[in-house]
């Protein structure tokens, strides 16, 4: 089949999903007016591969049709060269704004064949079935997400101990077609919009939680499965008033299985802790980089915007206003250096087998704060021009248009534009989008405190405290 078309998508989420939004069961995803912005995105995504199929795709090794680039288990540093100019591409085309374009869960699942062997140590089945996927979700170009945490009912016990031990999600009972399962699963960021769903590792199961080990895949349509999705931030107020929540809001969802079955071809991890902990850590790693590549066009995006707000209004002829920019663009380019860097360990780690130290580093913890700096520095220089921000509809009534032609103009803009370009800040910093794109980013990875205690764990520490003991020990 290889790539699809936007059309061709869209027309894939005409289906039988149950997604629920403000109490309300939407028969049609597709005609349910929050969600068009995000679905005509994702289509304008698709088309993209049309329009540049030598930059964003690959021949299929089993037909030769062009598949997307996300999907290429690179053998040569060229080929990761690919991979990246293509996710940047893709990046790019969205400013960075989608956590879970369908470029990242790409990228995942071939992250997981890669290690089929890994998977499959114990029951090769299970390797199977993921080379399998892998192959399906090239070849048909399917959306794919995926859906990670269990629900927040008391973190300080584990899933097995909560009041019901079907909160989280785990099998019910095994049949000959396979397992079934009940409980749930959040965010699901994209499962409204997705056509496959990724239930996949990611926090550490313990001694006696081999039922919630478990790792599978399932069309989004699946009888039993529910979504339930947060309340939608695009309320319709278009390009001038939302320009980024208009297009941009990927909805998040919780994922409800109600005695759901799992055919055991869709079976990728089944009770098994040491897998399950371990398997995302012997990947090669271009999951990361995907995210990486995209973090870093999301900066690009926010550096520009603070460049845009200072000189528009005359902020930049100061010198600390120029040294706080200056400093957002090091750290910028900095992060484009280390996303190179950890190409090249995406390339090199084949013999190796784990996670790029490089690139583990800039999405767990340099993106992130870097992210935050530049938000901060956007929202202080910005001060009052981020809430005295007119409509659209402000702009066309001629009672009051002249006065804000007058008063509301800028060092270099005219007042719509000065306007325009402060209502994009303020959807990018204040507005529930906005406010939602810094809580996803800080907690991308998890708990972010987790996630850099595990650096504290890698082997170059002890090289760092080897130093130390050779000055101490010196002419002893």
């Amino acid at each position: 089949m290889g790539i699809r078309t936007g059309n061709e998508y869209i027309e894939s989420l005409r289906d039988h999903r149950t997604v629920y939004v403000s109490g309300s069961r939407i028969e049609d995803v597709t005609a349910h007016p929050p969600f068009k912005g995000i679905i005509n995105t994702l289509a304008a995504l698709y088309d993209l591969q049309r329009e540049h199929p030598r930059e964003l795709t690959f021949p299929s090794p089993a037909n030769k049709q062009p598949v997307a680039a996300s999907f290429l288990v690179a053998k040569t540093a060229a080929e990761v060269e690919f991979r990246i100019r293509a996710e940047q591409m893709r990046a790019d085309f969205n400013y960075g704004l989608m956590g879970r374009m369908p470029d990242f869960c790409n990228a995942l699942v071939t992250d997981l064949a890669t290690g089929s062997d890994d998977l499959g140590a114990r029951d090769s089945r299970l390797g199977a079935n993921m080379v399998r996927y892998y192959e399906q979700c090239r070849e048909e170009d399917l959306c794919l997400t995926h859906t990670l945490v269990d629900p927040q009912i008391d973190r300080s016990r584990g899933p097995a101990d909560q009041s019901d031990p079907f909160l989280v999600l785990r099998p019910v009972r095994e049949t000959d077609r396979g397992v079934i399962v009940r409980g749930a699963k959040m965010l699901s960021t994209l499962a409204p919009f997705s056509n496959e769903l990724l239930v996949a590792p990611f926090m550490p199961r313990h001694s006696g939680e081999e039922d919630y080990a478990i790792s599978f895949a399932l069309p989004c349509d699946t009888p039993g499965l529910k979504f339930i999705c947060r309340e939608s931030y695009d309320d319709g107020r278009g390009d001038f008033d939302r320009p980024l929540t208009s297009h941009y809001d990927e909805e998040d969802a919780l994922a409800v299985f109600e005695d759901v079955l799992v055919p055991w071809e869709r079976m990728f991890i089944y009770r098994d802790i040491e897998i399950y902990n371990s398997i995302m850590m012997k990947r090669l790693g271009y999951t990361q980089l995907q995210a990486c590549i995209r973090g870093f066009a999301k900066l690009k995006f926010l550096t520009g915007l603070a460049c845009h707000i200072g000189e528009a209004i005359g902020r930049t002829e100061a010198l600390h206003v120029r040294a706080q920019i200056g400093e957002l663009v090091a750290k910028v380019e900095l992060i484009h250096g280390l996303v190179r860097f950890g190409a090249q360990e995406v390339a090199e780690s084949k013999a190796a087998a784990v996670p790029p130290p490089a690139i583990s580093a800039t999405l767990w913890v340099l993106i992130p704060q870097t992210q935050l700096q530049a938000i901060q520095l956007i929202r202080e220089l910005s001060g009052s021009g981020l809430i005295l921000t007119p409509t659209a509809n402000d702009f066309a009534n001629p009672e009051i248009a002249a006065y804000l032609d007058k008063y509301l103009r800028s060092k270099t803009l005219s007042a719509r534009d000065r306007v325009q370009l402060f209502k994009l800040a303020w959807d990018m910093i204040g507005e529930p989008f906005g406010s939602r794109q810094l809580q996803y980013e800080w907690f991308y990875a998890g708990d972010p405190y987790y996630t850099r205690s595990r650096f504290y764990g890698l082997p170059m520490v002890q090289d760092y405290k080897d130093i130390v003991t050779r000055l101490l020990h010196r002419g002893k």
